[in-house]
């Protein structure tokens, strides 16, 4: 019969096709051929799995990939970039489910932004089209497990039979799997769910979890009202200036007053992973009052992967630097000039130790400060040395190296600002990015969390544009990412004709006042 041909060819040729050294390794014995059998199915299967296991969908105005992993433990992922990602435990196994937002649909996001009665819309259309897009995922997946499962044993043991035996291996295998998830399935997983990224810093901005599955009749709503934030975030985003980052580009993170506020750590993890950052500089004030007991908060430097470039501020001691530069991914500036990363950069501490009130105004002010720094900037000029960046604790200090260096970073007012100083130099002020620490509580408003990441091109080490991070500070839940391009980033250096006027460090009082450094 032409079936029967067909099938005694392809065997020869799977025959031919299988090396000599293939066809030695496999068992003589009957059971051991049986748990070979056994063992190539479930490979097999569990490669399908994974290779079918992945399906796009729609999901309210975004598209959202799903996705099976090997995992050890099971559970459910579902990542939010730039946020982060939320982790839950709702089964055990050897398959966990991830789920991430890859694009937003800008005409349904904002016609759901626009109009509040969509969200009503929303909340029967996420449940459809996720579960259409779960059964999809795991029909092709377990579809491809079984073909696979029969053509690797078909090709390694050349027996029809025995293939059907390992395909019916897969079979009982998916059963297993099956089975345990949903055995272990934990409805309640939702109440203790596990943060990463900025949402670690920030879990309210999915509500109360416990109280969700108390009222889960409410949850839905919820779920549609989530989609709608993310929605506005990546809405947000979409409208931001286009710059796309490539594999050469620098990123360099610019933190700065952290003041012992131990939460400033996790922030900057989170940032540094996400962002992909290649350096964190740091501009002063790492510490409250300098003391000795304060020395061991700097050890949290060595556990970041990336180098850790620092200037004394006027809360730092000099005990505080030498607790820095103790660190082995340290760089510690006093009036030195380093490369770091391919960028030259010179770091200056701040020449004040000023930390506490009875300290706080001393005589050195603005325009002493400014002074100092013209002198420092006089003698780098005369080294014939130019650095790519400079940076100073206060601004006011960094207005005397106009026209030296492309960037100076600054920090010291508790508030984020940038300008452009005669000569072509730009002056760039940090925030807190420990909320001030406790001094961020001597006001009615929280000081916020502020940090941002710089894009420098590796050819030129010029600042290409940045994204500004705002956290609200404690009590608040707030995200804001901005992003911001340099207009003129070759634009020429020179000396600037007059001499800059020293930044006040007592920035303008606003609605949220920054706490006094």
């Amino acid at each position: 019969m032409p079936f029967a041909r067909a099938r005694t060819a392809l065997t020869r040729a799977l025959a031919r096709a299988r090396p000599a050294s293939v066809r030695a390794a496999i068992p003589r014995g009957r059971w051991p051929r049986v748990l070979l059998v056994v063992l190539v199915g479930l490979a097999g299967g569990y490669a399908g799995l994974l290779l079918g296991g992945r399906a796009d969908t729609p999901v309210g105005p975004t598209d959202v990939s799903l996705a099976l992993h090997p995992s050890w433990s099971g559970g459910t992922t579902l990542d939010l970039p730039p946020l982060g990602a939320l982790h839950l435990d709702t089964h055990s196994g050897p398959l966990a489910l991830h789920a991430g937002v890859t694009d937003l649909r800008p005409g349904p996001a904002r016609e759901l932004i626009e109009n509040d009665s969509e969200l009503d819309k929303l909340t029967d259309q996420i449940a459809v089209q996720l579960r259409h897009a779960v059964v999809v995922m795991l029909l092709r997946a377990v579809g491809l497990a079984l073909l696979l499962s029969f053509l690797a044993a078909l090709a390694l043991f050349r027996s029809w039979r025995r293939a059907l035996l390992s395909t019916g291996a897969t079979a009982l295998g998916l059963i297993a799997v099956t089975l345990t998830t949903w055995l272990t399935f934990n409805p309640q997983s939702i109440s203790e769910p596990r943060y990463t990224g900025l949402l670690a810093n920030a879990p309210q901005v999915v509500g109360d979890t416990r109280g969700i599955v108390e009222r889960f009749s409410a949850y839905r709503a919820q779920l549609a009202r989530l989609v709608g934030n993310v929605s506005k975030l990546y809405a947000a985003t979409s409208t931001l200036p286009t710059y796309e980052p490539d594999p050469s580009t620098l990123r360099v993170l610019h933190v700065s007053d952290i003041h012992l506020n131990p939460t400033a750590w996790n922030v900057i993890r989170s940032v540094s992973a996400q962002f992909q950052v290649d350096l964190i500089i740091d501009s002063g004030d790492l510490m409250d009052h300098g003391s000795k007991p304060e020395d061991k908060f700097a050890d949290e430097i060595s556990k970041l992967k990336q180098p850790y470039v620092y200037i004394r501020g006027n809360h730092d001691s000099k005990s505080t630097q030498k607790a820095v530069t103790r660190q082995k991914n340290a760089v510690v500036l006093d009036n030195t000039l380093r490369e770091v990363e391919g960028l030259r950069i010179y770091g200056v501490g701040d020449p004040r130790f000023t930390p506490d009130k009875s300290t706080r105004d001393d005589n050195v002010g603005a325009t002493e400060l400014h002074a100092t720094g013209s002198v420092l900037a006089q003698k780098l000029r005369g080294t014939g040395n130019a650095p790519d960046l400079v940076i100073t604790h206060d601004p006011s200090e960094g207005d005397a190296f106009a026209g030296l260096t492309p960037l100076v970073l600054s920090g010291h007012t508790h508030q984020r600002s940038t300008r452009l100083l005669p000569g072509g130099t730009r002056l760039f002020v940090q925030g807190s990015t420990g909320g001030a620490g406790l001094r961020g509580l001597e006001h009615e408003q929280p000081t916020p969390i502020e940090l941002s990441v710089l894009y420098f091109s590796r050819a030129t080490h010029r600042l290409q544009g940045w994204d500004d991070i705002r956290l609200g500070g404690l009590g608040l839940t707030s995200a804001q990412i901005e992003r911001h391009l340099e207009q003129n980033p070759e634009r020429p250096l020179k000396p600037p004709a007059t001499p800059t006027s020293p930044t006040p460090t007592s920035p303008t009082p606003t609605t949220s006042t920054p706490a006094r450094p």
